[in-house]
């Protein structure tokens, strides 16, 4: 039998049935679903040095299991030193299987490293339901060595979900384990 991640196989046993009693949907497709996780990073420091994008798609690397691919600049902003078509970040775009095993990563070791973690704020949604959120640490996945980084960045993850409303992705993602902080 093939491998199938377990918060994948919870979703498909578990959280379909759940959601679609809490919203009274009609058909199991109209349960939302979680489409892809959006892990990105922008390096600001890197037009005066080349090599900070090679470290940011490196770690990008080892913490989604994804290869990454550098952003690049769309206009020229004189203030910055900045040109069009210059490297400024990196991202990757999670699916399938891979999503929901950084998905379980991301919720049961990296989120609990983290320094006075009362749970995620509910306010990064974006009326369409989709969810951001901000890590301000690398060093929260147990990937990264953190003798071998050179500085210490952040990153945005985005969950895009196939909800239409905020309530109902803010559901989904707690049923997928997502702690967000009790108001």
């Amino acid at each position: 039998m093939a491998y199938v991640p377990r918060l994948k196989k919870e979703y498909q046993e578990r959280i379909t049935d759940a959601l679609k009693e809490e919203f009274g949907y009609d058909n199991i497709m109209q349960v939302p679903k979680l489409k892809k996780i959006v892990v990105s990073r922008g390096v600001g420091a890197a037009v005066a040095d080349k090599k900070l994008i090679d470290h940011a798609i490196d770690e990008m690397n080892m913490i989604t299991g994804q290869k990454a691919v550098a952003t690049i600049s769309k206009k020229d902003v004189a203030s910055f030193k900045l040109r069009k078509g210059m490297p400024i970040g990196a991202k990757v775009t999670l699916r399938g299987e891979r999503m929901y095993e950084f998905l379980d990563r991301l919720v049961t070791t990296a989120l609990p490293r983290v320094r006075d973690f009362q749970g995620i704020r509910a306010t990064g949604f974006d009326g369409r339901g989709n969810y951001n959120l901000g890590i301000t640490e690398q060093i929260i996945f147990p990937e990264i060595n953190i003798d071998k980084i050179n500085r210490i960045n952040g990153m945005d993850i985005t969950f895009v979900t196939s909800a239409e409303t905020d309530k109902e992705a803010k559901s989904l993602l707690t049923e997928l384990g997502l702690p967000f902080k009790k108001n």
